[in-house]
């Protein structure tokens, strides 16, 4: 019987070394948009940040769900619909 899907933690060392640099760039953009706001710069520029903070975390997201799955469907013990069914839920909880 396949075992149910538990919360699943991260094992490609280079997955996660590649979510936490995109991670840590987002956090000086995020700063650098407070800094901008604090400054009173324009909108249409504090936009333009905002939007690349959110891709930037958004496409790490992406990342952490499509190594997940790539790692919980190589185990012969997982139930494949279960974590198939929870990871699209996350994926979509980001669109």
């Amino acid at each position: 019987m396949p075992k149910a899907f538990e919360g699943h933690t991260l094992q490609d060392e280079k997955q996660i070394a590649v979510i936490l640099n995109r991670l840590k760039r987002a956090n000086g953009q995020l700063s650098g948009v407070v800094r901008m706001l604090e400054e009173g710069r324009d909108c249409e520029t504090i936009v333009t940040q905002m939007a690349a903070v959110s891709k930037a975390i958004n496409t790490a997201a992406f990342t952490m769900i499509s190594s997940s799955l790539k790692e919980c469907m190589s185990d012969p013990d997982t139930d494949v619909d279960e974590v198939s069914a929870r990871l699209q839920k996350l994926f979509l909880s980001l669109a």
